[in-house]
């Protein structure tokens, strides 16, 4: 590739573009698995499996071999494998920021050695990195930083295309590399196909006469076939049965139902204004940037707009393009917005490379005002990372997971509370992904089944448990019935006579028991018939716990909304623990347990001292 080609960009300023952001999500990494699709993702890529749909498999070969990597867990190496990738992304606002400034070099520029646009590309770079999302998705395993820097690379791709076209040098090869990369990508995630409109607008503006150049169009097409072809893991991993294998694509029908998402709720919310807002702020740029980022993306629009049209088009298309679909197709129900919130992560990438030029418009007007001064001219250069360093004042702490060890402490507390050969079923996601990385992957507990409720409606999940519903009459209920709630009761009377049956804490506020009595162990319950006298709760639960994070301290780190909610369940748990010692007369161990909820969730002391007023007890 000639010296405008990617290896030409790999300059000082390049490498400090990646290592910047490197160094940073290193430095707040996430040290093994976390709450919401973290244990999923880590069992699928440890087993080279088929995440959730649509089954994300260029993410997962993409990690998979930072597995082998001699440092730490199975997880602390996939969350660097993330690391690396936000740090690439990072890298591709320095490329496309250099590329957007390209023929800018002015005679104060000279004396600089061209220094102001590499930094203003470099500021732009490390702005991206600090920003809330990307730095969220960083550090622990995310597909979408991965996604965000193929969708800059291609960028690049279209613009190097329409350079050698305008020159009379036309390659189709960056054309069609794009294409392959756009196929690629959707591996990553789907939303690739919403960067295609600005992909092909950059082509057809270069001249509007391309369109009929079908003999083209058919090879980039077959390029793009040919890297969607990784979805082709999804069929090939099914039959060598994988320890997490979703969908189980093995035949064509469970593939579209896999990589079309059809398992997921269609039904959409009647949309109002308030409604349509929220979705909307989905994509916040002040949020992301600050109103300082947002004003210099102003900036940067407006002053390429003159100069070179085509990249603001190309922008205004793009983020067209993400909010016509993600807002306005999805019509996602407000209390799923948050969702969308990680789909605009190309988006964001684009939005930080305008925000570089608009650094350096204005440094390129400040310095052509100011008196011609080195020192003034270098505390210039200085200013230009104002705003990088104010971002990562601001979201530092919210996003330092280094110490966060609240998943793994939650799942293996609850493989310690449950006996041999128990079988426990789970309701939320991250009750049960922290748990299948566990046991699939690091091994624990491998004598229990750990069903998880909202699945046992597929067949392909009962499939993937064989010991537990080989011969299950939950394949023979008709799918009208197939209700996470028939199902799960179903499921506990076939099991019930054989082995222990437990279920999580949210399980247990989900369901109806009817028929049965729950005896507390910790943060899990034991199922029984109500002829079974009440047992107090398990002594021997709460000691053996590790509470690393949740005892006072558990301000010190990132806190989401999955952390809050499991530190909760602890307290929440410890209070009903202490209510049934109060009614069993075991006082002093009730206010043992009232106390350490009283630790471990401040904002429950006056339920808890009306608690312990009520039985008399100081």
């Amino acid at each position: 590739m000639n010296n405008n080609g990617i290896l030409g960009r790999l300059d000082h300023f390049a490498i400090l573009a990646f290592s910047i952001p490197l160094f940073i999500y290193l430095l707040t990494l996430a040290p093994t698995v976390t709450f919401f699709d973290s244990g999923e993702f880590l069992t699928a890529i440890a087993s080279l499996g088929v995440a959730h749909s649509p089954g994300y498999p260029l993410f997962i070969n993409y990690a998979k071999p930072f597995t082998f990597l001699p440092i730490g867990s199975i997880a602390l190496r996939v969350n660097f494998a993330t690391a690396v990738s936000a740090a690439l992304a990072c890298y591709g606002v320095y490329l496309l920021t250099v590329k957007f400034l390209e023929g800018e070099e002015t005679s104060w520029q000279g004396r600089f050695r061209g220094l102001p646009v590499k930094l203003s590309a470099l500021a732009a770079a490390v702005t991206f990195a600090c920003t809330a999302r990307l730095w969220l998705q960083s550090n622990h395993d995310k597909p979408y930083p991965l996604l965000a820097f193929i969708c800059a690379v291609v960028f690049y791709l279209m613009l190097l295309w329409r350079e050698s076209f305008l020159s009379g040098d036309e390659r189709p090869a960056y054309v069609y590399l794009g294409a392959f990369l756009c196929g690629l990508g959707a591996g990553a995630h789907q939303i690739m196909v919403l960067m295609i409109p600005t992909y092909a607008f950059l082509l057809w503006s270069a001249d509007h006469r391309v369109i009929l150049r079908f003999k083209e169009f058919f090879i980039a097409f077959a390029f793009g076939v040919l890297g969607f072809g990784i979805h082709l893991h999804l069929v090939v991993r099914a039959f060598q049965h994988p320890v997490l294998n979703w969908g189980d694509s093995k035949n064509l029908e469970q593939f579209l139902w896999n990589i079309l998402r059809k398992g997921y709720p269609t039904e959409k919310p009647n949309r109002d204004l308030n409604l349509l807002w929220s979705q909307l702020n989905a994509f916040n740029v002040p949020y992301e940037f600050t109103v300082v980022g947002m004003a210099l993306l102003i900036i940067g629009l407006g002053y390429l707009c003159f100069k070179k049209r085509e990249l603001v088009l190309g922008y205004l298309i793009a983020l067209g393009s993400f909010l016509a679909v993600i807002v306005g197709y999805f019509n996602t129900p407000g209390e799923l917005i948050f969702l969308t919130e990680e789909f605009f992560t190309p988006l964001y990438c684009l939005s930080a490379v305008f925000i570089g030029v608009g650094l350096f418009t204005l440094l390129k007007e400040a310095a052509q005002r100011l008196p011609d001064s080195a020192p003034l001219r270098l505390a210039l250069l200085v200013l230009l990372f104002m705003l990088p360093v104010n971002i990562f004042a601001r979201n530092f702490v919210e996003n330092d997971q280094h110490e966060n060890y609240i998943a793994f402490d939650y799942a293996s507390n609850t493989l310690r509370s449950l006996p041999q050969n128990a079988v426990m079923y789970t309701w939320g996601d991250s009750g049960a992904f922290p748990l299948w990385y566990l046991q699939g992957v690091e091994r624990m507990r491998e004598d229990l089944d750990l069903p998880h409720t909202p699945h046992l409606v597929f067949d392909w999940y009962l499939d993937s448990m064989p010991r537990m519903f080989k011969g299950s009459q939950l394949y023979k209920l008709p799918m009208d019935y197939r209700s996470p709630d028939n199902t799960l009761l179903t499921s506990v009377s076939e099991q019930y006579n054989r082995r222990p049956v437990f279920v999580d804490f949210s399980t247990k506020y989900s369901i109806d028991f009817k028929n049965f009595v729950l005896h507390q162990r910790g943060i899990t319950f034991r199922l029984d018939n109500p002829a079974v006298p009440q047992s107090p709760p398990d002594l021997d639960s709460w000691p053996i716990y590790s509470l690393r994070g949740v005892l006072g301290d558990h301000d010190m780190f990132f806190r989401d909304l999955d952390t809050g909610k499991a530190i909760l369940i602890y307290a929440a748990a410890l209070i009903e623990s202490g209510q049934t010692r109060l009614r069993m007369g075991q006082k002093e161990a009730a206010v043992r347990d009232l106390q350490i909820a009283a630790a471990i969730s401040p904002e429950n002391k006056p339920q808890i001292d009306a608690i312990l007023k009520a039985s008399g007890v100081q």
